[in-house]
């Protein structure tokens, strides 16, 4: 456990976090909605370890955390003009967006059909370790069924020494219900390619769904 409000203990735990996710073991690491269950998203074992450690099967796959805009256009087949607005718009932060994945990308999430979940998080200390890992799979840090965890101890508490570090950044989306299982707002972007394909909000999160309609565009959200 390092506390990240420490700057030695943020500079190990950033270093000791980098290790982990080469050798392919788990780290929980902080986000501004809830704390997150983090692996090498092109490294299936470890992928696999993640859902192991949460007792989730592989057809709930992780939603993939990523540094920033550039990312999203190298893991998606495309990027509509809508999905641009929007992650322009609310990233980094609560936005989590479904996208086709490119064909040619060598991972193994679970049963993800093609598609992959993306989001840029609006934390600090995980965007400056994305940045040297590239994307990594990041799931709620939390046992399937239970509260996702707000502080690195709630994360503790559940997954133990299933994890290899956990980066302490204190409480995290305190400005959410104390029982909201998760933050992010979900947007399925997957069917734009169809003729009267639409954005549908698969989850309703931290960023309102009429903000997503202003935005968007109320032609482009059923």
């Amino acid at each position: 456990m390092y506390d990240c409000s420490v700057e030695s203990e943020l500079l190990e735990g950033l270093r000791a976090a980098r290790g982990a996710i080469g050798r392919g073991e788990l780290v929980v690491i902080p986000t501004d909605t809830v704390y997150g269950l983090a692996a090498d998203a092109f490294r299936p074992a470890a992928v696999q370890r993640l859902l192991d450690a949460k007792e989730r099967d592989r057809d709930a796959p992780p939603p993939v955390l990523i540094p920033g805009i550039p990312t999203l256009t190298a893991l998606a087949e495309t990027v509509p003009d809508v999905v641009d607005r929007l992650v322009k718009e609310f990233w980094p932060g609560g936005l989590t967006i479904i996208v086709e994945a490119r064909e040619s990308l060598a991972w193994d999430l679970g049963e993800t059909r093609g598609t992959v979940a993306l989001r840029m998080p609006n934390n600090p200390h995980t965007l400056h370790l994305l940045a040297d890992t590239g994307p990594l799979a990041v799931s709620s840090a939390n046992i399937s069924g239970m509260p996702a965890a707000r502080t690195a101890a709630d994360a503790l508490a559940m997954l133990g020494d299933r994890v290899s570090v956990y980066l302490d950044a204190g409480a995290v989306g305190t400005e959410l219900p104390a029982d909201a299982d998760a933050g992010s707002t979900i947007v399925d972007a997957t069917s734009l390619h169809l003729p009267e394909g639409k954005l549908r909000i698969v989850r309703h999160g931290v960023i309102p769904d009429a903000e997503i309609v202003r935005v968007a565009g109320a032609e482009f959200v059923s």
